[in-house]
């Protein structure tokens, strides 16, 4: 997706590309390196004036922590933070905030060490012509420490975005805290929690991490909305590998405790993974144009180029005969939605859900799916939290949901039960309930159990429930029901054997069709599959001026 870090493509509001290559963004050359704090180091370079001043003042902030620093940067594969913030923003729409200002610190040599900006580059851009808020930490300066200047500068911006109501993106590259500072730079972290916090569910929170975050640098990330992350240069921890080595006497690598592919597959973190950090910052761009300015906006609408009445025929031939025969649920969504719009997040993470946002015609809509291609789509503690948060992400930013069902039941067994499932299910329940955005749901093929009940059914206030001709609703599968229901019978029958299966038969024939839960009103209407685009496309037509409150209250008690 994204191009090589040595030539990165920017693509500006016009859509037209220019190549990039690293250092060469907002760098000014080494002849007027030589001012220092407004004064010349050259005879023959004296101030002349203010402006000079200025100028010279503005050149130093641009160089970071020096061109050496910058070189090393480079050939660690990494851009700094001013090209980083040149590859994300509009041509010439970023107005820097703070760019001159440096700490007053004079312990353990700080004060031979003080660079304007001080370790990070904050201010306001457009991306697409939207307006933004951003800050980009640069590690050339004292490897990007955390500092009670960093933490004025991007609790400013973070104050402007919120008053303005606009989505704010840091670029995160430090080596956590400046132990120089001691408990005030601790103190400084706190700042900028509570601003994500109030900031939360209000305007879009994108955090992107494209070197070390280390420490408590890693909670304020972990706050916001969405994490990116560049693969092979970007970590993420609580404490190092050493901390670890010496407290627990367990040895591992950055990579293997805290780097991309873990926070993507294992911790769930990560929402996306890069290739690059030029593949990362498009990224921002792609989900940011699915979100909107704030929570009182809605997404912005792309000129429709998919057909609103296109149906596919294929859709009617992929559920396989075989009930237990898996098959990609992701083929599914790719037919239904508008070609190519589909934006998977958490793609490694408790893959037995899959989760995304995508288009239809030209809305944003929010897509919760079973994948019967992994653990035959069961529900379990990592998918359960995986769903439940997405759902509120849509819910805030007044996205539509709209949930594939095709689900056996909750995962069974004693790990899971001990871990508490309980509590992890009950927070998809809470999700759906709570939610007053558009939710239509779909059963494709099984919805058991509590699993029926928790993905948007019709009790989960759910707008509008759809099902194929294959689903299969029920509290059980049929044999086992078979057991609980007919065990006498059975066990006092001359064939056992053909007794189970008549019974398995009856129930199968009573239940595992939609149209006993349509004849109920659980299910609004059966579809033919290739149906599925139009219907859902009228449906959300129709849900767009739906109006729907809670309960006045503070907050509500999520499931811990």
């Amino acid at each position: 997706m994204g191009a090589p870090l040595g030539a990165a493509t920017h693509r500006n509001r016009e859509g037209r590309g220019r190549r990039v290559r690293p250092g060469s963004i907002g760098r000014p050359s080494r002849a007027i390196w030589p001012y220092r704090d407004g004064v010349s180091l050259s005879d023959d370079q004296g101030v002349k004036n203010d402006l000079d001043v200025l100028r010279a003042k503005r050149a130093q902030a641009l160089e970071g922590g020096g061109l050496d620093r910058i070189e090393a940067q480079h050939a660690r594969g990494k851009l700094t933070a001013r090209e980083r913030l040149a590859l994300l923003l509009d041509d010439g729409s970023f107005q820097e905030m703070g760019a001159l200002a440096t700490h007053d610190e004079t312990e353990f040599g700080l004060a031979d060490q003080r660079y304007p900006g001080d370790g990070v580059v904050a201010g306001f851009g457009k991306i697409n012509g939207r307006r933004v808020a951003a800050f980009a930490q640069d590690f050339t300066v004292l490897g990007g420490s955390f500092s009670r200047v960093q933490s004025n500068k991007i609790s400013r911006i973070q104050d402007l975005a919120l008053e303005s109501g606009v989505p704010i993106i840091g670029l995160n590259d430090s080596g956590g805290a400046r132990i120089q500072e001691g408990v005030a730079s601790l103190a400084a972290y706190g700042e900028v929690f509570v601003r994500n916090v109030l900031s939360s569910g209000v305007i879009p929170q994108l955090s992107v991490i494209l070197g070390p975050c280390a420490g408590g640098a890693v909670y304020s990330p972990a706050l916001t909305d969405f994490v990116i992350m560049a693969r092979g240069t970007s970590s993420m921890f609580l404490t190092g590998p050493d901390v670890i080595e010496a407290v627990t006497g367990e040895q591992v690598s950055i990579e293997q405790l805290g780097g991309a592919e873990v926070h993507e597959a294992r911790s769930g973190v990560a929402h996306l993974v890069a290739e690059d950090e030029a593949e990362a910052l498009e990224l921002v761009k792609l989900l940011l144009g699915f979100l909107p300015q704030n929570n009182n906006e809605d997404p912005p609408q792309l000129t429709p180029y998919d057909p609103a009445d296109r149906m596919d025929e294929a859709l009617n031939g992929l559920i396989p005969a075989d009930e237990g025969e898996p098959y990609d649920v992701r083929d599914l969504l790719a037919r239904v939605v508008d070609r190519g719009s589909f934006l998977e997040l958490h793609a490694d993470y408790a893959p037995n859900a899959v989760i995304g946002l995508a288009r239809l015609d030209g809305y944003s809509v929010g897509l919760v799916a079973s994948q019967p291609a992994v653990m035959a789509g069961v529900l379990d503690i990592n998918a359960s939290d995986k769903i439940a948060r997405f759902i509120r992400i849509c819910d805030v930013y007044n996205i539509p949901v709209i949930t594939f069902v095709d689900c056996p039941g909750f995962l069974p067994g004693v790990d899971q039960e001990h871990d508490g499932v309980i509590r992890h299910g009950a927070k998809i329940i809470y999700a759906y309930c709570e939610a007053t955005v558009p939710k239509i749901s779909i059963v494709t093929r099984r919805a058991m159990g509590g699993a029926y009940v928790a993905l948007s059914s019709r009790q989960m206030r759910t707008d509008i429930a759809f099902a194929w001709p294959r689903a299969q609703i029920a509290v059980m599968g049929a044999e086992a029901a078979v057991r609980i229901l007919h065990g006498r019978q059975v066990r006092a029958a001359a064939d056992p054997g053909a007794a189970t299966a008549e019974y398995v038969r009856q129930y199968r024939e009573a239940f595992f069709n939609p149209y006993r839960a349509a004849d109920l009103g659980q299910i609004d209407e059966v579809i033919e599959p290739r149906e599925t685009r139009p219907r859902l496309i009228r449906a959300l037509e129709l849900l767009r001026t739906k109006v729907q409150g809670n309960p006045p209250k503070k907050h509500g008690l999520f499931p811990a």
